[in-house]
């Protein structure tokens, strides 16, 4: 794909309205951090709904208490990854999204059963893989903010841990999508998939080995843990990031869109934006869990 200096600015430009906007949410507190993935969460199912109804007419027809009861549900998934520092009036949030989550379910059931005659579990299966591909995402996202911050009393413990690794993620994403894009332009000759023409091999494997460099050179700027972790978490995110991409592509494909929404100029919707860090996330979190507690 040729390197065209309109659309490059153009991305450039709401790339950097936005970067500001998720930082402040990233990093003002751990309150800001929830509700900027609040928004992304919604956000990301309200596209979800509209393309899977594109793909499957039927899905048009399930019933208002399915369409926001099961993103209620997701929300309420999300929530119980979270831990006791996520409270109020000793209120736990997690304890909210338990409750929330149990609840949603009989009345999505007991809302079709009623209202569309005979019941779809095709409709069901949709809206459970949403579940896994957004909400559980999103909610290992927030256990990943919450690793080593604890609350104690009224006074709440944050370890650095919890802030640099959503950060790594995203940075690391960023990152690959930036090169990626840019070698892809440049010299990018072999297609990468049917899927998403416009990718290349060598956008993508470029994207990939800079990712991993650039990150290696961050570490050796702020020497915080292990390079090692620094450079599998950058692969981790830029090798899935790119098949969370395609996978995204492949349900707009069968859709029949050219972007999940218009939330940004040039990048298109949360789903357009997202969907790296949707596919990538999950597959850091195990690697954090098991080799970096």
């Amino acid at each position: 794909m040729p390197f065209n200096l309109a659309t490059f600015k153009t991305r450039a430009t709401t790339a950097a309205i936005f970067v500001i906007i998720v930082l402040t949410g990233l990093l003002w507190n751990y309150w800001s951090f929830l509700l900027l993935f609040t928004i992304i969460h919604f956000g990301c199912w309200w596209e979800y709904l509209k393309l899977v109804g594109l793909i499957d007419k039927d899905y048009q027809n399930i019933s208002p208490f399915h369409k926001y009861g099961i993103m209620l549900l997701g929300w309420g998934l999300m929530l119980c990854f979270t831990n006791g520092a996520y409270s109020f009036l000793d209120i736990r949030l997690k304890d909210i999204g338990i409750i929330l989550s149990i609840t949603m379910v009989p009345v999505i059931i007991y809302a079709d059963m009623v209202l569309i005659k005979p019941i779809n579990f095709k409709l069901f299966a949709h809206s459970f893989f949403g579940l896994i591909y957004i909400s559980l995402s999103w909610g290992l996202m927030m256990h990943l903010r919450c690793f080593d911050m604890i609350r104690k009393g009224n006074n709440i413990y944050v370890d650095f841990f919890g802030y640099t690794l959503p950060l790594m993620i995203i940075i690391s994403i960023w990152i690959n999508d930036t090169m990626a894009y840019i070698v892809g332009s440049f010299i990018g000759k072999t297609p990468f998939s049917k899927i998403s023409p416009k990718k290349t091999w060598e956008g993508t494997i470029g994207g990939v080995i800079l990712c991993i460099v650039v990150m290696a050179t961050l570490w050796y700027l702020f020497q915080y843990r292990k390079i090692i972790d620094w450079i599998v978490i950058a692969a981790i995110a830029a090798i899935f990031g790119t098949l969370g991409d395609l996978l995204e592509s492949k349900l707009k494909r069968l859709a029949g869109v050219k972007d999940s929404g218009s939330l940004m100029p040039g990048h298109g919707g949360f789903l357009d934006r997202f969907d790296s860090l949707l596919f990538a996330t999950p597959f850091v979190w195990l690697y954090a869990y098991f080799f970096m507690r």
